[in-house]
């Protein structure tokens, strides 16, 4: 269809209209905005690596991470500036909580182990003291323990805005069940969850 044709079916009025909207198309203008996303994190992991010795037969025991003596039976004094004195610090903001999941990569090994109870103390002024464990990221279900014996099991801890505070990993464990020297490897992970409320 050529010009000609187009103006016989158009009609003046219609070819004036399709050249005003023409016209009005390309005259839009159009706006953009560029957003800059800056992280911040509310975690940061402190001693990665401990050395326990236990012995055959211990009965209802504890080891810390990070723990001091040469057994890891002593709890560190805290120190800010040194992060082999604290399993993981939280520090949050005033625009979110923060939840950190507590989890073992795998179960310990029931064969030898006949306990091996998880639970978290926190720096309070002076002197570590027991943390709250929570069944989920949020909600207010609170459980004694993380069973260390049991594959998937976790434990949630629970931190506030605006705050800042040190963790250290509780064990209590009995090694009763075999006559195995061998080491064992045992993995933490922590993953933070940040949440708008509990």
């Amino acid at each position: 269809m050529n010009t000609k044709t187009i103006g016989l079916v158009l009609g003046l009025k219609g070819v004036v209209a399709v050249a005003s909207l023409m016209i009005l198309v390309a005259a839009l203008v159009t706006y953009q905005a560029t957003v800059t996303v800056n992280i911040s994190g509310q975690f940061t992991q402190g001693r990665t690596e401990q050395t326990w010795a236990i012995k055959l037969n211990d009965q209802n025991k504890v080891r810390y991470l990070p723990g001091d003596g040469a057994s890891g039976n002593v709890t560190p004094t805290r120190n800010t500036s040194n992060s082999s004195t604290w399993a993981f610090k939280v520090d949050t903001d005033a625009n979110k909580v923060c939840a950190v999941k507590i989890e073992l990569t795998a179960a310990v090994d029931d064969t030898k182990f006949s306990r091996f109870e998880i639970t978290l103390m926190r720096w309070v002024t002076s002197a570590w003291q027991n943390e709250t464990l929570y069944a989920g990221a949020t909600g207010s279900t609170t459980k004694t323990y993380i069973d260390g014996l049991t594959a998937g099991a976790s434990g949630y801890i629970h931190q506030a805005t605006s705050s800042v505070q040190y963790y250290l990993i509780r064990v209590t464990y009995s090694y009763d069940l075999v006559e195995t020297t061998t080491s064992i490897t045992v993995t933490f992970r922590y993953t933070p969850l940040p949440q708008d409320s509990f």
